[in-house]
Formats: C-alpha cells, structure tokens, sequence
C-alpha cells in the first residue's frame, strides 16, 4: 500500500494482454497489479504479469480459501477481497501472504481488529459513502489504514489520498474495457504516480 498512490485494479478477459499491460503500467511509475478474479482468463494473467520486472502481482476480488490458494499459486504476492470473513482472513494469516480485505462498516473493521488486521480496503468506497464516509470511521480506528476501491476516478483519487488514514487508492480507470493499448496505459500510470499522498 506504500509502493505507489494508486493500485490499478484491473479486469482482463484475454490473457495475451496481461503482460504489455504489466509492462505499460510498471514503465508508468505503477508496480502494484491487482488482477479480479472476474474472469476465466485471471490466473493466467496473474502469471503472465508476474513476468515483468519490477511488478508486484496480486489477486483481487478473492472469495475463499479455494480461490486463495489458486491465486498463490499462481504466483500471487497479495490478496485482496471485497469484504471480510473469518475463515479467508484466517486462511491468509496462516499462509503468511498480505491480505487486504473490503470493509464498509465499522462492525467490518472491529472484526478485522480481532483477526490482528489493520489494513482495508474501503469498499465500495463512493457507494459507501464517500470520504465523509471514511473520514468517520476513520476517527475512532485511528490505527488504521485504508485503500479505498469503488468509484474513485483519476479526478477524485486526490481528494481521497489527502485523507491521513488513507495510505492509497484502487482505480479501474487505469485500463479501461476494450483499452489494452500500452502507450494509453503507460500515460495514465505516469499521472497517477505523480498523485501526492
């Protein structure tokens, strides 16, 4: 969460793209790549990104146990759901890899409290309320860190990094659907790496 302001959150349905777009988005200043498990083609693309020097691949939109172990091995270094449950919180922590689980509620991050957690994902972040939102479950979790996913555009990504709890933010806005196009890509990494924290 302290590599880069954005994560890139990124749905690909065809895995020869996943290594132009690893490339094009490590070259834009963005080596953390959180790859859904929303398509077929998800953990082959894991593998193909993997490939990139200087990339950080992991698995984003993970459910279960199954699909954890799936995605590491795979090659996946980071873990990252939509919400919080106690049987893939617990998995994660035994396999020793970083796991970063969706919370919306502050019943969400007590329970991430006691599992020994203190990094969510803010999901989903504009549907959940904003950064008001935030801001107020923020206050009494003040150990805390958040990376809100949801919503967040390359416009509004710097209104959200400068709230102090938040150490990043996850865009889709970074490869657009039908967008595989490197140089495109690399453009829009290099302006949100230049985003302030």
């Amino acid at each position: 969460m302290q590599m880069a302001p954005v994560i890139p959150v990124l749905v690909v349905h065809d895995t020869a793209h996943g290594l132009p777009i690893a490339q094009a988005l490590v070259n834009g200043g963005l080596p953390v790549l959180e790859v859904t498990m929303r398509t077929p083609a998800a953990l082959d693309v894991i593998r193909e990104m993997s490939k990139c020097e200087g990339s950080f691949v992991g698995a984003g939109t993970v459910l279960n146990e199954k699909q954890l172990d799936a995605a590491i091995d795979a090659g996946a270094k980071f873990i990252v759901s939509p919400g919080l449950t106690t049987p893939l919180a617990e998995a994660a922590i035994e396999r020793g890899i970083p796991f970063l689980p969706g919370i919306a509620t502050a019943a969400d991050i007590m329970r991430g409290l006691d599992l020994g957690l203190d990094h969510f994902k803010f999901f989903p972040a504009e549907t959940s309320g904003g950064i008001k939102a935030l801001k107020a479950l923020a206050a009494p979790f003040y150990q805390c860190r958040f990376c809100p996913t949801g919503g967040i555009t390359v416009d509004t990504a710097p209104d959200w990094l400068a709230v102090d709890a938040v150490l990043c933010v996850g865009g889709s806005w970074l490869v657009p659907a039908g967008d595989p196009v490197p140089a495109s890509i690399e453009e829009r990494a290099r302006a949100a790496a230049s985003l302030a924290r």
